[in-house]
């Protein structure tokens, strides 16, 4: 078989009809050249040049060969590239797991941000709950999850990404719409929608340990397991919800967001969690990026979307 540098001095030959000039092009002499050219119509079986005293010219097999051969290099050069930037994390794949709730601030940024950097990076992105992420990632079927715990996994790292403040998301006509300050005491048998705990046991967990511990007994209207289903039961009145602070940038026109006071350490975490024997060149550029562009996220806040 022949090989990619023998395409080459084929070429150079093919290109100025002379073997003297090929040579010099090809910063050889023009012995070896000869003997090149000679190997490979040996490997093929046929004769690629006619030549003579005084020209050099390409036969029919050589002229198709010619342009068998300029696209065997191209290809050869793509797939060196290819392979280049598959190493360096500039191209290739990334699967992204997230909980619902982190597609209204931080995720959209950071894809948008990817994928202006990295075109060549496909992102594939599925919504899970922090459950569903750690197994994904245990059967490596996810790269890098963004979830609402702490991995308890070998094997699994996690860092806490960002710290959120719950806010209330209340009726716009409800008396709390119009109070001065809100705490906790306030949602003492009030019309609750709260967060199910099949879906969403961190949150389900932190809220409801805060009402038993506190002696706080809202009226649980529903349990449910999206946050913008609960926003929407909350815009129609049914209630109101502690929902993250992120969650404020989604607008309805019978509900507002309020802040409140809530006692020390009740607040939404956001968590990156990645195998730590991940080999994937893109998901190393991708953890960094989502890093760096959710913190500055975190930083910017939402102070301005809540009364």
């Amino acid at each position: 078989m022949f090989e990619l540098s023998q395409l080459r001095f084929f070429l150079a030959v093919a290109t100025e009809l002379n073997f003297s000039r090929a040579a010099k092009r090809l910063n050889m002499t023009q012995p070896p050249l000869s003997r090149q050219i000679q190997l490979l119509e040996h490997q093929l079986g046929v004769e690629l040049f006619d030549r003579s005293t005084r020209s050099v010219v390409l036969t029919a097999a050589g002229r198709r060969f010619f342009i068998e051969a300029q696209d065997l290099l191209q290809r050869a050069h793509v797939a060196t590239l290819n392979a280049q930037k598959m190493a360096q994390g500039s191209s290739g794949s990334v699967n992204i797991s997230f909980v619902a709730s982190s597609v209204y601030e931080f995720l959209p940024r950071v894809v948008a941000e990817g994928k202006m950097r990295y075109p060549h990076i496909d992102i594939s992105l599925r919504e899970m709950t922090t459950g569903e992420q750690f197994e994904a990632l245990r059967l490596r079927q996810s790269d890098i999850g963004l979830v609402r715990a702490p991995s308890a996994l070998t094997g699994v790292q996690s860092e806490l990404l960002v710290r959120e403040p719950f806010v209330l998301a209340v009726p716009s006509q409800h008396p709390l719409a119009t109070q001065v300050e809100l705490s906790i005491a306030h949602l003492d048998k009030q019309p609750f929608i709260m967060y199910a705990l099949s879906a969403w046991q961190p949150f389900y967990e932190l809220l409801a340990g805060m009402f038993r511990s506190h002696a706080i007994q809202p009226d649980y209207v529903q349990h449910i397991g999206s946050t913008l289903t609960i926003l929407s039961l909350v815009n129609a009145g049914m209630g109101v919800a502690l929902v993250p602070e992120s969650a404020a940038r989604i607008q309805f026109d019978k509900m507002i967001f309020r802040a409140i006071a809530l006692p020390a350490g009740i607040e939404s975490l956001l968590y990156l969690a990645w195998r730590d024997d991940n080999d994937n060149p893109a998901f190393n550029v991708m953890l960094d990026l989502i890093k760096a562009s959710m913190q500055q996220q975190a930083e910017t806040g939402y102070q301005d979307r809540i009364g």
